[in-house]
């Protein structure tokens, strides 16, 4: 049964700010049209840039304005709801005008929240929140097994998942801060609220990183002492969050032990991972085997989603036994291609420097040549940490870089003496390639751009998209895989 019925919108004159090319502006499109909406889209982008889109949205038969290539005052007053897409920030001006105005003003996770009324537990962060949600929704399958997926993905959007909504399992969100910026608006947080980590990122957006984590802090705002806030002991922002004396329950996860009045789940210096509550630890999991496959930065994504599923409820031992059938992300540092002398990693979600950096750790090996693709876009980031590790794990001939504007600023900390630096993916690959060793030594091809991707790719998936297409192109010539990909 929904909380409220989805009738708010029918007849209501509906200005959807922002179409986009991601599948988000489209899906919702499509359910407003669905639930009776007067729609006008409009859009910065022109319908050339628009045209996948456009033509989808045609395939529907109901009448739409379009106002393109700019945003009209008269749009945002004579319309009685706004409805933002997650490209739009809170701040634009047409909003505040909107908002002047008494509109109504929503983005489809607060129309969400108004109208499904399953359980939710969200995650975000910097990095790790997409493993974070596919892990914890595996965790909680052992005693929900139709708990779903639901937030940032083109496959599980929101509000459809409204539409489809049944029974009372809950949904995992993974919520980025465009999506988190409106939650003031309906005053609602989830259930369960994990934030993975703070880090530097999406600076072009916000006034910087502690307006940032403001954003962020709008998962754990409006919960009441009944429900759970997850937080990372070990990182910087933590303080900031506890400072603002969250009204829920805290726990936490830590690489390290905690101290006496600290609960949730660390991990020892012999890699045994505990749960404590109050004066009581279990030993859950000795993690040896899970770094040997995942990653020792992986354990972090671990310890958050093992701590939010047991504080829904699942039972250790049942988190335990779904841990040796975790699932892979994909495009992140995913193995697509593996044979006996070359392994091909996608990591196109790295889009920050730190990501790329735990890449680039995860799959150094003494025993083993790594050859990196990197560059792309920038987000007003900081590459200098970065390149002391690059410097650090790699030779000037193992890396290839696609230009960029964040290139430019990577290849400046580096100061290479001649950068191999590429216009197109497809060359990137192929230099990648011929940079494989001809001895016995196995080889690393990790593609972790550390950038955004907008210069020259619709988003990060459309990009690892077609680098996975350019691994396809030559796997016959490779020998046999178990990528995911490969018919």
């Amino acid at each position: 049964m929904l909380k409220e019925s989805n009738n708010f919108i029918k007849n209501k004159k509906v200005l959807l700010m922002g179409l986009g090319t991601l599948g988000g502006g489209l899906a919702t499109a499509k359910w407003l049209l669905k639930h009776g909406a007067i729609l006008t889209i409009t859009d910065l982008r022109d319908s050339s840039k628009l045209k996948n889109t456009l033509d989808n949205l045609k395939k529907i038969k109901k009448p739409i304005k379009y106002v393109l290539g700019e945003h009209k005052k008269e749009d945002f007053l004579q319309n009685d709801i706004i409805v933002v897409n997650p490209g739009v920030s809170f701040r634009n001006k047409f909003l505040i005008l909107a908002k002047k105005h008494g509109k109504q003003i929503e983005n489809e996770l607060t129309l969400f929240y108004k109208i499904c009324p399953a359980r939710t537990l969200g995650v975000t962060g910097t990095r790790g929140k997409t493993t974070t949600v596919h892990w914890l929704r595996h965790f909680l399958q052992a005693k929900h097994p139709k708990a779903t997926l639901a937030g940032n993905f083109t496959k599980h959007p929101l509000l459809e998942m409204v539409d489809k909504y049944k029974g009372n399992a809950p949904i995992v969100l993974e919520l980025p801060s465009f999506l988190l910026e409106f939650l003031s608006f309906v005053k609602i947080s989830p259930d369960v609220a994990v934030i993975t980590n703070i880090y530097k990122d999406h600076l072009n957006r916000y006034r910087g990183i502690k307006d940032y984590a403001e954003t962020k802090a709008n998962i754990f705002r409006y919960q009441n002492k009944d429900q759970t806030l997850i937080l990372n002991e070990n990182n910087n922002w933590t303080k900031f969050f506890k400072e603002k004396k969250p009204k829920s329950k805290i726990l936490f996860f830590s690489l390290t032990p905690f101290s006496d009045n600290q609960n949730g789940i660390y991990i020892d210096k012999n890699l045994s991972i505990y749960v404590k509550k109050g004066k009581n630890e279990k030993l859950f999991y000795d993690a040896q085997i899970f770094i040997e496959r995942w990653g020792r930065h992986n354990l972090e994504n671990l310890l958050a989603s093992t701590l939010a599923a047991s504080s829904f409820g699942v039972p250790l031992p049942k988190i335990i036994k779904k841990i040796e059938s975790l699932p892979q992300v994909p495009f992140r540092q995913e193995v697509v291609f593996k044979n006996r002398k070359l392994e091909i990693i996608n990591d196109t979600t790295a889009t920050s420097p730190d990501a790329s950096i735990a890449a680039v750790q995860r799959f150094r090996r003494k025993n083993a040549k790594l050859i990196l693709i990197t560059g792309g876009t920038d987000a007003d980031l900081d590459y200098k940490g970065w390149a002391v590790e690059i410097k650090k794990t790699l030779p000037e001939k193992d890396v290839v870089f696609i230009e960029g504007s964040a290139t430019d600023k990577m290849l400046k900390e580096l100061n290479f003496k001649n950068p191999r630096v590429y216009k197109m993916l497809d060359v990137c690959f192929f230099q990648a390639m011929k940079s494989i060793g001809k001895g016995d030594k196995r080889n690393i091809i990790l593609f972790s751009p550390g950038a955004k991707s907008f210069e020259k790719f619709k988003h990060e998936f459309d990009r690892g998209e077609q680098f996975n297409a350019l691994v396809k192109k030559v796997k016959s010539a490779l020998g046999e895989s178990k990528a995911r990909w490969v018919k």
